[in-house]
């Protein structure tokens, strides 16, 4: 642990003092590229540089942000939402309101107009039908899907012709205008003819409507869509995409550097080259609030983790505002809550972290952890000791992970390091649970809406046999409530006060330790046009079909 410490200790001073004046700089948001007339047809192709591969195709299973970035271009919800919060529609003629009679006053009834000019990549007609089997589908218990939120209460589906569907809900659920605008339709006439969906051909060759069609995918390399010439949105102006797997965040910036690479997305540039990216000649750099909350998740199951004092003891000895000015520029926002700020539901209200490794030391002694002879807090049998994973490749996190293990060593608790590759870490070692804790990004919204029922019920824990993103394996009866009311309530003034109530529950139990709101550094070549971010996805990719050279 020494070498680890000293390790620490010396990329926190180095840091510190090689990127003090580049904190000072101001972050560059919102920069607006010259305007310049699209090509009449798709020409060239973009470079898409991302450090997790993208694996899963199939857009209704568990899938990463980069994974999404993909989806987005094979594929189309029945709306999307814009980077200001609005609703769009996509396959639907338009986004079903009250007013327009989509959907009824009391959320229990839908109808949907479907437009009638568009075609999945085989040149299949794309009709209601397949909306019909993609709700089903969702609804499969023996389908792996994603999440059933929302859908599970979908019921008496009827179609209206082949472009008009309706259907019943069980009961009131507000969220589900926004699930459906993350839920990509599929086709039923290639999925459907499969024997079991989860092993189908098209989750390696898939067929959608979206503006970009499958070419192919090189495992450990990259993943390549051209453009749809049919797409009812009109072409896409390049004539590919690809997008490049490369899981080292330094390699993957010198490819940046070198123009191997057109844009640098999802997790971008490492905050300690944000200063060298702004002197590339030839390239834009966009400064970018996310969603996400970086935060130490724990596992509650583990022996020594599942105690809320020894929680709350870790998170009084992190220095918060070293780890952000130190590691991150002093450029992300710090909070207490899972929600980023401008969340319609975000409490700014929660007690603020407090940096006091005394008191958390004392914490430790009044809850019986008591010091072993090498240092190490041991209680009833068990050492305060556990390790901390997060994907290989990024610095960042990794010198981040070192400077926790040293502060942490300073109360008796031992934390090691356990990195390996997204591939392998975002498998059934996160999903069913096998992990102590990760230091990774959470976002806790399906699209601007703050319903967490899937990260935080206890009915969602998917090493328990539930169905969500509960790996925490944390459970309690009031924060199920609150969620299951937040629900319910089609008043947002309502809603709102059960999701103050929650954070403030969750931020007193802590099984996350939040951070801070990340900012996505990103980076394109200055002749690449129409690259618009957008908070409401989790990948900057949404609208490369209106990217175009310059």
């Amino acid at each position: 642990m020494s070498e680890l410490k000293n390790a620490g200790r010396r990329s926190l001073f180095r840091i510190v003092g090689a990127l003090a004046a580049a904190a000072a700089v101001p972050p560059l948001i919102g920069l607006e590229q010259a305007v310049a007339a699209p090509p009449s047809r798709p020409t060239g192709q973009v470079v898409i540089g991302i450090t997790n591969e993208v694996t899963v195709l199939n857009p209704l299973m568990l899938g990463l942000s980069v994974d999404q970035g993909l989806w987005w271009n094979l594929f189309d919800p029945l709306w999307g939402i814009d980077p200001a919060g609005n609703p769009t529609p996509k396959l639907a003629r338009e986004v079903p309101t009250v007013e327009n009679g989509g959907v009824s006053a009391d959320g229990m009834t839908y109808r949907i107009k479907l437009r009638d000019d568009v075609k999945w990549h085989d040149g299949t007609p794309f009709t209601a039908a397949d909306v019909k089997y993609t709700i089903e589908l969702l609804q499969n218990p023996k389908f792996r899907v994603s999440s059933r939120d929302g859908h599970e209460l979908v019921t008496d589906i009827r179609l209206y012709g082949d472009h008009e569907i309706g259907w019943q809900m069980k009961e009131s659920f507000s969220p589900y205008m926004s699930i459906l605008s993350w839920t990509f339709m599929v086709p039923k006439h290639v999925l459907g003819a499969s024997s079991d969906p989860n092993t189908a051909l098209f989750n390696s060759a898939p067929v959608g409507t979206g503006p970009f069609r499958w070419q192919e995918r090189r495992a450990g390399d990259y993943v390549s869509v051209v453009a749809n010439p049919s797409y009812y949105g009109g072409a896409p102006y390049v004539e590919r995409l690809v997008f490049k797997y490369v899981p080292d965040m330094n390699v993957l910036f010198t490819q940046f550097q070198t123009g191997s690479i057109d844009y640098l997305g999802t997790l971008g540039i490492a905050p300690d080259h944000y200063r060298e990216a702004k002197s590339l000649p030839d390239r834009i750099i966009h400064v970018i609030p996310a969603a996400g909350v970086e935060n130490v998740t724990f596992n509650v199951g583990h022996p020594a983790l599942s105690e809320k004092a020894v929680r709350q003891a870790l998170y009084m000895a992190m220095d918060k505002k070293a780890i952000i000015d130190a590691f991150y520029l002093g450029l992300p926002k710090p909070v207490e809550s899972y929600l980023p700020i401008g969340n319609w539901a975000y409490d700014p209200n929660l007690p603020p972290h407090q940096y006091a490794p005394d008191k958390a030391n004392q914490m430790l002694d009044q809850a019986g952890w008591k010091r072993g002879a090498d240092g190490i807090r041991m209680k009833n049998g068990v050492r305060l000791a556990f390790s901390n994973s997060t994907p290989t490749g990024n610095h960042v996190r990794e010198q981040t992970q070192q400077y926790l293990a040293q502060s942490w060593s300073k109360i008796g608790v031992q934390m090691t390091i356990n990195n390996m590759p997204g591939a392998v870490m975002w498998g059934k070692f996160w999903q069913q649970s096998q992990f102590d804790s990760f230091l990774t990004y959470t976002d806790c919204t399906v699209a601007s809406d703050p319903d967490v029922r899937h990260r935080f019920g206890s009915g969602s824990i998917p090493a328990k046999g539930g169905v969500g993103s509960n790996i925490y394996q944390f459970q309690n009866a009031t924060v199920d409530h609150l969620v299951q009311d937040g629900l319910r309530s089609s008043e947002r003034n309502q809603r709102k006060t059960d999701y103050w109530k929650l954070q403030e529950i969750m931020r007193d139990q802590l099984v996350m330790l939040p951070l801070f709101q990340i900012v996505q550094i990103e980076g394109t070549k200055s002749n690449l046009k129409g690259f618009q971010p957008n908070v409401n996805v989790r990948s900057n990719a949404w609208n490369a079909a209106k990217w175009y050279w310059a």
